[in-house]
């Protein structure tokens, strides 16, 4: 666990998470938008990307999480 929580993960679901010493995964966020019928190009062409979301904004703080795990460390 020690190794997994100090080591960011990077692969094709999930790109610059950093395990939190609470077992969370954060990792960035992309907000979508839906298309209108004219701007889809076939049928899985359903959303557009209006910004990515930093995960550290994302998710609730550490702090705030109140896990005993977190605090007997």
């Amino acid at each position: 666990m020690k190794a997994m929580k100090s080591l960011p993960v990077e692969d094709f679901f999930a790109h610059r998470v950093v395990v939190r010493p609470d077992g969370r995964m954060i990792s960035d966020r992309l907000l979508l938008q839906v298309k209108s019928p004219a701007e889809s190009k076939g049928e899985w062409d359903v959303y557009k990307v209006v910004r990515e979301v930093p995960g550290d904004s994302v998710f609730r703080p550490l702090a705030d999480g109140n896990c005993s795990f977190v605090k007997t460390q």
